[in-house]
């Protein structure tokens, strides 16, 4: 490798493509700076990662950080599936990509721009995520600095994220997707092979390999339907029967989805998902393997190189069990609150007043934990108070049972055994908890 080649900076090194990039180009030697909004306790290099608010940096401030740190080759790996609060498909994928050229265009030396990007006929864009990519690659073109814009297929790594944490659940579960969408086109990529790419253009300089747009791929057309059995091959699924879920099944999820989002969380089925899905994800990576000579592997190089381990099949049937835990314990907490405040309310002031608690403080009590309850489960609804909800709900239930049981014992042998029940609530809310990250 050159000595001189200057520093790599990858944009989105939190994400699944730019955690894997980062990490890799530092094992081949190559100097990395990854930055990102938030990184992970187990993500962050503390020496080498920076925690920067890059939406909203102007292109002054990010020239001053390609200077700063001597960046020869930026990684763009930042990207947003679908608008939601706080997070816009033309703010990150058009606007972002504009001020990124002008700061590139007015540091002092040449800088090389590395382009994630989808892949896909033009023709074929109908979502606001696939459109505003399309945009981002048209400034880059005509930008007229030295750029490489990579088109990765369906991305297959050791990690798994949103879509192809899905198709992991798919494989390892006993559902199907809908006969029409398992023959959509699905052309996979090994994560390797995208960093091996990156690894080349930096190798290089700018005026030799210069203004490409490259399909990463493997080369053999497949369908989403052959992705999902390779999986199940790992999982030792495929000779299960499954039942193949209805189109319109699949739009509702979809929908669910969208809601979820509008609460802050990021979930692997919406409108945009499902749309591209149905897109597929095609090219030709023929101009990437001639320039480059990596032979990209098959999808059954990369599902295949090794088994499944218990992890790997304990996180495939719980990731979409993870949205339902939520949904049930928001649920429980506010329809609970609810009734006890409206429905039934003289029923709950009356189990306090038939065991003694002073006539003055069954209403304030009563309405008291009703509220509460009501506000565990908004917070809980919530993805920026999940964590604090759940807490929340764990403390009260233990205070709900340590509380009956030092001031109306018998209420834990009443025929219902409501109390009993609050046991494993409270266990729900610990699996909840526990499984919050999502990187």
């Amino acid at each position: 490798m050159n000595a001189d080649i200057r520093k790599i900076l990858v944009l989105g090194a939190s994400g699944l493509i730019g955690r894997f990039v980062t990490d890799d180009l530092r094992a081949r030697g190559f100097r990395v700076v990854g930055v990102a909004r938030k990184l992970a306790a187990s993500q962050k290099d503390d020496a080498l990662d920076l925690e920067l608010p890059i939406m909203s940096m102007d292109a002054e401030a990010l020239a001053r950080l390609f200077r700063d740190h001597g960046i020869g080759v930026v990684v763009n790996c930042v990207g947003v599936l679908q608008d939601s609060p706080g997070s816009d498909t033309a703010t990150v994928h058009r606007e972002f990509v504009a001020r990124l050229l002008q700061a590139i265009r007015e540091c002092r030396h040449t800088i090389r721009l590395v382009h994630i990007s989808i892949p896909g006929a033009t023709e074929s864009d109908r979502t606001a995520f696939s459109t505003t990519k399309r945009e981002a690659e048209r400034l880059i073109a005509e930008s007229g600095i030295p750029y490489a814009i990579l088109r990765p297929g369906f991305v297959v790594a050791l990690a798994a994220y949103g879509g192809s944490a899905m198709l992991r659940s798919l494989a390892a579960l006993p559902i199907d997707l809908p006969p029409a969408e398992r023959l959509t086109p699905f052309q996979p990529v090994a994560m390797e092979d995208i960093a091996a790419t990156i690894a080349w253009l930096a190798e290089r300089d700018p005026g030799e390999v210069n203004a490409v747009t490259w399909d990463l791929m493997q080369a053999q057309p497949v369908t989403l339907g052959d992705v999902i059995d390779q999986f199940r091959e790992v999982f030792g699924t495929i000779r299960w029967r499954r039942f193949a879920m209805p189109a319109f099944l699949l739009d509702l999820g979809a929908r669910l989805g969208d809601l979820s989002s509008l609460l802050g969380w990021v979930p692997p089925m919406c409108t945009t998902a499902i749309a591209e899905l149905r897109r597929g994800v095609s090219g030709s990576p023929a101009d990437w393997i001639t320039a480059t000579g990596i032979i990209p592997k098959t999808i059954g190089q990369m599902a295949g190189s090794r088994v499944a381990t218990i992890q790997d099949k304990w996180f495939a049937r719980l990731f979409p069990i993870k949205a339902l835990v939520i949904a049930s314990l928001v649920l429980f907490w506010v329809v609970s609150g609810f009734i006890a405040l409206v429905i039934s309310y003289d029923a709950a002031a009356g189990i306090l007043r038939s065991h003694g608690f002073p006539s003055w403080l069954v209403d304030p009590m009563t309405i008291g934990t009703s509220l509460m309850d009501m506000s565990i489960g908004v917070l809980i609804a919530f993805r920026r108070t999940a964590a604090f909800g759940l807490i929340a709900g764990i403390i009260a239930s233990l205070g709900y049972m340590i509380g009956a049981a030092i001031l109306t014992p018998d209420l834990w042998i009443e025929p219902l055994g409501a109390l009993v029940k609050t046991g494993p609530a409270v266990v729900l809310m610990l699996v909840a908890l526990v499984t919050l990250d999502n990187r």
